[in-house]
């Protein structure tokens, strides 16, 4: 008879630690090698003049970088799609602040920025065993 014993607790968070820490590297190499190639052809977009258009183009870029990575990783279709809806969540709030006036160009983009992470964290708690390791 074999039995298996879980991961130690402090493996298992720092395997945690480190899978969120890979999904933020994923995010931010999306963002900017898409970002990239999106202006030199072309198809850059002002934060300053089309700072919702530009907020959509930057989570969709995120959510590549991030799905790519995830789906290498092994994961399914639900908490991949789960991730990727993060990114555009703050546009829910943000944008009518923007429409508004309660909130400029620059503070969509530092606001949004700050507000992914949590949600993130948050995502990935929901899924503790698969985002520790676990489950792939």
């Amino acid at each position: 008879m074999t039995t298996t014993t879980p991961p130690k607790t402090g493996r298992r968070w720092g395997r945690f630690a480190l899978h969120y820490l890979e999904m933020i590297i994923a995010m931010f190499v999306g963002m900017f090698a898409l970002g990239m190639l999106q202006s030199a052809v072309g198809l850059g977009v002002s934060h300053a003049g089309q700072p919702e258009l530009w907020y959509l183009s930057m989570a969709l870029n995120m959510s590549i970088g991030m799905a790519a990575w995830m789906r290498f990783r092994g994961h399914g279709w639900a908490p991949t799609l789960e991730m990727c809806a993060i990114m555009f969540a703050p546009a829910v709030l943000l944008f009518p602040l923007l429409w508004t006036g309660v909130m400029d160009a620059d503070g969509l983009m530092l606001v949004s920025h700050v507000v992914m992470f949590p949600l993130m964290l948050v995502a990935m708690l929901r899924r503790l065993d698969e985002y520790a390791g676990c489950a792939h």
